[in-house]
């Protein structure tokens, strides 16, 4: 998910590229190995600065998609057409190259066992790379926290961590797993066909007297909307987390 980046206190340090997995035709993970990485809380990001060689620098901030278990960091990077920086990340980054970053960042849209649930994660596109992290640490831990995840993509093919989300959904009852396709579904579809709403979120959320805890992600109409539902359905207000970034997204 890129962002504009925002300035704070954090020193810049270089992370040099261990890694590099395609997610869908316009996303890529790409794993960092930092030499002096504090550890991060699931949900949190960083801030990726490209210097040129005439000096001209980008920033933008992307999430964190790996658990804090982990020692090296996954950011899971959506390839804007307009971008100054994702293009350069998603298509000319090789292994043993050297980004320079800064992080983690955040404390409002994390989440761990103690903060417990049950757990509502809603995505629109790439705003699904935080909520994985929180999927990932819940894994890593053996929580058994109540969770739902629902997600809008445009197609099936645009369904970043499919394999991994539907492996974790078919390995753990106390997970289901839901996916809104909004412009094309492939044959024998049997999940949502339509743009998530208020109908939908009725639907498929947890009943506000159980007490969720949701957290939403995604482009800035998208979140607007969800979150509006979910307050028409009676979550309390300070029980939903919201991150936004710009214009692109399943949404």
């Amino acid at each position: 998910m890129e962002r504009t980046a925002l300035p704070g206190r954090l020193t810049w340090q270089f992370g040099e590229v261990v890694a590099l997995r395609p997610e869908t035709a316009r996303t890529k993970s790409l794993t960092l190995a930092l030499p002096d990485w504090p550890g991060h809380r699931a949900g949190q990001h960083v801030d990726v600065r490209l210097t040129a060689e005439d000096g001209y620098q980008a920033e933008r901030s992307y999430s964190i998609a790996s658990p804090p278990e982990e020692a090296r960091v996954m950011l899971t990077v959506e390839r804007l057409a307009n971008g100054e920086v994702s293009p350069y990340l998603t298509d000319e980054l090789r292994l043993g190259d050297r980004i320079e970053l800064r992080g983690p960042i955040g404390g409002y849209f994390v989440w761990e066992a103690r903060l417990g649930g049950p757990l509502l994660l809603v995505a629109g596109g790439s705003g699904v790379v935080p909520l994985m992290a929180m999927l990932r640490h819940r894994a890593a831990i053996g929580s058994h926290v109540p969770t739902r995840l629902l997600s809008s993509f445009r197609t099936y093919d645009d369904i970043i961590y499919r394999e991994e989300i539907d492996h974790l959904a078919a390995t753990d009852p106390d997970l289901r797993v839901a996916y809104a396709l909004t412009r094309a579904q492939p044959p024998g579809w049997t999940g949502y066909s339509r743009r998530i709403d208020a109908g939908l979120l009725a639907e498929f959320a947890w009943a506000a007297d159980q007490r969720p805890l949701a957290y939403v992600c995604g482009p800035t109409p998208f979140v607007e909307l969800v979150a509006t539902g979910l307050q028409s359905l009676g979550y309390l207000p300070e029980r939903v987390k919201t991150e936004r970034f710009g214009p692109t997204g399943g949404a």
